[in-house]
């Protein structure tokens, strides 16, 4: 065994053990804990960072105030520091104490005048940092450590005596006491962040639990869809959300199907209709031939009527499967600049002919030049089937006149008889396969009923519109509207009204 089809058969037998891990309830609560934890962390640092900031603040500020106080208490007398405050005083007493604690005075050549045991601990600034901060504008305020790693905040400065001589003067305040309180804050907070966490993945387990509930409702609705009741539809959920937008898009999926598979069953019923009569007259004719001839002329004649009907056979499949490769993509247009004006009076002049065996005349009125972008064979196609249609269409002594003309982006082609016209019940279905209007005036009149379905087919493979009018016994009006120039296609479904 190889081991891809090992890792494949671990990976089988952890779904079967395990099959909530796959689940998309699991996957959405992990997701869920994964951000929720980067966000408790991230608030935990962000806040310990600011409870530093603040509390360095407030000993900054303790300082600046201290500073201005030491201003108050030191004089120099013959170039020697001295403290002016009440000893008997135990407030300033206290005040200069405190002022004394971490502090260090030496004059500008860095000669140490007083310091502190806890400035000592830290560190006697040398000889450079002195001469940096006499030159600064402005109080230096620096971090420094003692030997046991406590942090002391120092603010350093020059200060004049009464003679204008240059003094330089550090003061500092320990930070221990609130570096202590951030360390408690951080081992208060993420020693508690798993239990945060744990809370928070229950409650995400319960969120993505109600997240997915519509979702398995959708599921089990969907469920009960099959090829028989193509026609369920999923109600909407009212909420306008994303699962809405969801079962209306799957609704409108299970429409087209239903239209789909109703377009299967229909062409199915066309198809077995339409050949069940030319393979029974062909079946017809060679019984007859079998039982009932007896001369070579009488098989002679059988076999020319059956050919003849295997020949009508032989048509309806061609143009059905022709039709069901247009109609599935198979056909490939080959789209190329067009002038219509062109196209309409060549098979306008080819149709002469069986228009004036019909006794109808036929006539044209187009501009010089129409441009459009389409495939020759198929636009000549549907006028073919569209001049066709009206001259047999047409009674002896009407009229069929073909119209060409331009505007707002479209070429209109106008075919117009003054035949039998179209019943108003029918005219919606004129563009099914198979469909033929059926009249007492029509019943004689030969076709496959295939014909309007390609003029439909090229309409839309064009991105064009084809619009019919028709009044019974007055005539019929196509009309084909096509983009000019270079309009990418767009499919637009046939319209069909009476006049």
């Amino acid at each position: 065994m190889t081991r891809v089809s090992q890792l494949a058969r671990l990976s089988a037998e952890r779904i079967r053990r395990f099959p909530w891990i796959h689940s998309l309830r699991f996957r959405l609560t992990v997701s869920y804990v994964f951000f929720f934890s980067l966000l408790l962390i991230f608030v935990g640092i962000l806040f310990r960072n600011v409870l530093v900031s603040i509390l360095d603040s407030l000993t900054l500020e303790s300082l600046n105030e201290e500073w201005g106080a030491v201003k108050g208490y030191l004089r120099f007398e013959n170039q020697r520091p001295v403290w002016y405050y009440d000893r008997y005083d135990p407030e300033e007493a206290f005040i200069v104490e405190r002022l004394q604690q971490v502090y260090l005075l030496t004059d500008a050549q860095g000669n140490v005048l007083e310091v502190s045991p806890a400035y000592q601990s830290i560190g006697i600034d040398s000889l450079d940092e002195i001469h940096a901060a006499l030159q600064a504008k402005e109080p230096v305020v620096y971090m420094r450590k003692d030997s046991k790693k406590v942090p002391y905040m120092i603010r350093a400065g020059a200060i004049l005596d009464d003679r204008h001589r240059l003094y330089y003067l550090a003061i500092g305040r320990s930070l221990g006491y609130s570096r202590q309180v951030i360390d408690r804050f951080t081992v208060i907070y993420f020693t508690s962040l798993p239990l945060m966490i744990a809370i928070g993945s229950l409650f995400g387990w319960f969120l993505a639990g109600r997240a997915i509930e519509p979702v398995n409702s959708v599921a089990l609705a969907a469920q009960q869809i099959s090829g028989s009741n193509l026609n369920l539809q999923i109600p909407l959920r009212g909420a306008g959300d994303e699962l809405d937008h969801l079962i209306d898009t799957f609704n409108s999926m299970i429409e087209r199907l239903n239209h789909s598979f109703e377009q299967i069953r229909q062409f199915s019923t066309d198809v077995s209709h339409e050949l069940r009569t030319p393979l029974t007259a062909i079946r017809g004719q060679l019984e007859v031939a079998l039982f009932t001839a007896k001369t070579p002329e009488q098989y002679r004649d059988a076999m020319i009527n059956a050919l003849q009907d295997v020949e009508q056979l032989s048509n309806i499949v061609r143009a059905l499967l022709l039709l069901s490769q247009a109609e599935s993509g198979q056909v490939a247009l080959q789209m190329a600049p067009l002038n219509l004006s062109t196209i309409v009076e060549d098979l306008v002049d080819q149709f002469q002919i069986p228009a004036e065996a019909e006794n109808v005349s036929l006539s044209a009125e187009a501009p010089r030049e129409c441009m459009i972008k389409g495939d020759r064979t198929q636009i000549e196609r549907l006028l073919s089937n569209l001049l066709s249609n009206a001259i047999k269409y047409t009674p002896a002594g009407g009229h069929v006149l073909v119209r060409l003309h331009s505007g707002d982006g479209w070429a209109q082609l106008e075919v117009e008889d003054t035949g039998f016209g179209i019943p108003a019940d029918q005219l919606p279905h004129i563009f099914d396969r198979f469909y033929r209007v059926r009249s007492v005036n029509t019943n004689r009149i030969q076709g496959l009923g295939l014909g309007l379905s390609f003029v439909a087919w090229i309409v839309r493979a064009h991105g064009g519109r084809i619009d019919v009018t028709s009044t019974v016994g007055k005539g019929s009006r196509f009309t084909v509207s096509l983009p000019l120039g270079e309009t990418s296609p767009q499919p637009i479904e046939p319209v069909a009204e009476t006049a």
